[in-house]
């Protein structure tokens, strides 16, 4: 495994961290039973993964629940761990300033521990974002003050509201939508570097479809079943060009999750793992580099073919 570095006073983060939404009793993709809940996680400290993403809406707190068992007796000052605020444990959403300490001291009593090391907002509307207007930022320094959490930021999805974020508040965290076909976050990166703000990527393979695994005749039951039969046939071409320009096609994940890492703003990437062959597979991401000038085409692809298409997530 490799190390990159987060945030102040927190160790370096592996660059493959855990996202814990699967390990929720009903996240939305396969149903996880508690015992595989707690080999994904510690077959994830087996390889050399410290960071850990979770949120109370996560299985209606489930995932903070069993991602604190499985971290019991492991060394806390070596475990990263980034929680949210905003999406509540009871499905609801409230980004109410004087709800923040309230969800905090639940995430913290779910996950067995005395601090976070970093609180974000979870996706919020873009008019929390800023800091002279909302005192939601006031109560997060306190937080820090107290010792209850290292740092804060926000979930985001847009280069726009990174940048509100980041110009607008002592934010050090934003965990970033980015990927091959959702470039628009990378326009931020350099502001993250002089900032030292740590970069979360999130949805590397976009919701699998840069797994490879997907075709213009995929149909689907669960939380994807949102996109249309015409945004299943746009990426199936998209995702073609991809195969045409790497040259990739058993190891496109790898590929895709290398094309994240590539990035020097880039502290860690969170795939999402539903099995162990899966998590394994992520986890070799690291070993697959991706030369600058295929970097260069893929850009340019996202340019020239993708931007303008406004995919839907």
């Amino acid at each position: 495994m490799k190390y990159n570095k987060y945030i102040q006073d927190a160790p370096p983060v592996s660059e493959i961290g855990l996202g814990a939404w699967q390990l929720g009793v009903d996240s939305g993709w396969k149903v996880m039973s508690e015992k595989e809940a707690m080999e994904m996680v510690h077959k994830a400290l087996d390889y050399g993964i410290n960071f850990f993403d979770t949120a109370p809406n996560y299985g209606y707190g489930t995932g903070e629940d069993r991602l604190g068992r499985a971290l019991k007796g492991t060394d806390r000052d070596k475990i990263v761990i980034n929680t949210k605020f905003g999406h509540t444990d009871s499905g609801t959403m409230n980004y109410e300033s004087d709800y923040i300490r309230k969800s905090l001291e639940g995430s913290l009593r779910r996950l067995q521990v005395d601090y976070v090391d970093s609180l974000i907002i979870h996706n919020p509307p873009s008019h929390y974002l800023v800091g002279n207007q909302n005192d939601h930022y006031e109560i997060l320094e306190r937080l820090i003050d107290e010792g209850k959490i290292k740092a804060y930021g926000a979930s985001l999805d847009t280069y726009d509201d990174m940048s509100l974020l980041m110009q607008t508040t002592g934010a050090k965290v934003i965990e970033a939508f980015f990927n091959i076909l959702h470039q628009d976050a990378a326009r931020a990166f350099d502001m993250a570097i002089q900032k030292e703000v740590g970069i979360i990527v999130k949805i590397p393979l976009d919701s699998g479809w840069l797994s490879g695994k997907y075709d213009v005749n995929s149909t689907f039951d669960d939380i994807r079943s949102r996109w249309t039969r015409k945004d299943i046939q746009t990426r199936a071409r998209l995702v073609e060009r991809i195969k045409e320009i790497t040259t990739a096609s058993d190891n496109l994940a790898q590929l895709a999750i290398a094309f994240c890492l590539s990035y020097d703003a880039v502290s860690t990437v969170i795939p999402g793992n539903v099995n162990l062959a899966q998590l394994k597979s992520n986890v070799e991401s690291i070993n697959h580099r991706v030369s600058p000038e295929i970097i260069l085409e893929l850009e340019k692809f996202y340019n020239d073919e993708v931007k303008h298409l406004n995919l839907p997530w």
